[in-house]
């Protein structure tokens, strides 16, 4: 029988880091068809939610553990955002350079990237995808500040609640992850040209079922 060893030489692994953001605002038809880069994203914070035991007694015992329902939520933080992101924040443009607040939210789907490393490779390992849907922000609280000696530029924050959707074979589900060092290279560059878009290819998100053809070899 193997004996159980620690921290081999490139075991110690790591994850680190966001960047690849990319905003795509939903349709009438609940399909995500136009992505697009989200600059300035400074940290995505996942907070999921419920998955908690609901006990029940019955001839003086614990009889029995059901879970709650798993939600999952985020919060979004960011020197800037796309135009694209206004109407998700409850604004909408009334003409040229005029915007009106508390107006519908629009629903969107995120993808963001994080690194993998590890102590052979650093933080050049691999990385993961981080694919949501069905977002919905929150109205959040922005601060605006004098500018002083010790200048600081404004960093917006929004929470983002989730309504899960279809995925055939599985629970409904609001968040996949791709982990790059396991996903086959040429299914997984085929999802990356659908989410990022190519000279042929307008960026888009794929619904779950066609995330999981694409990555199928």
């Amino acid at each position: 029988m193997a004996i159980l060893t620690w921290d081999g030489t490139g075991l110690r692994f790591f994850e680190t880091g966001v960047d690849h953001g990319v905003l795509y605002v939903m349709d009438s038809n609940g399909a995500y068809p136009l992505g697009v880069p989200w600059n300035g994203l400074t940290n995505v914070t996942e907070s999921p939610s419920g998955a908690e035991p609901q006990p029940f007694y019955a001839d003086n015992i614990k009889y029995l553990n059901i879970m709650s329902a798993e939600e999952f939520g985020c919060s979004i933080n960011a020197y800037t955002y796309p135009d694209e992101w206004v109407e998700c924040d409850g604004q909408k443009s009334v003409v040229t350079g005029l915007v009106a607040g508390q107006q519908a939210r629009k629903q969107f789907g995120l993808v963001y990237r994080t690194k993998i490393g590890n102590d052979v490779a650093g933080q050049e390992l691999g990385y993961k995808l981080h694919l949501i849907y069905g977002c919905l922000a929150a109205p959040s609280e922005k601060a605006f500040a004098t500018v002083n000696d010790s200048p600081e530029a404004v960093e917006f924050s929004w929470d983002v609640s989730t309504t899960p959707i279809n995925m055939t074979g599985f629970k409904p589900t609001a968040a996949l992850v791709v982990d790059s060092t396991k996903a086959p290279a040429t299914q997984l560059a085929a999802l990356e040209d659908e989410l990022f878009g190519t000279a042929i290819i307008t960026a888009h998100l794929p619904l779950p079922d066609a995330v999981v053809t694409l990555l199928t070899p």
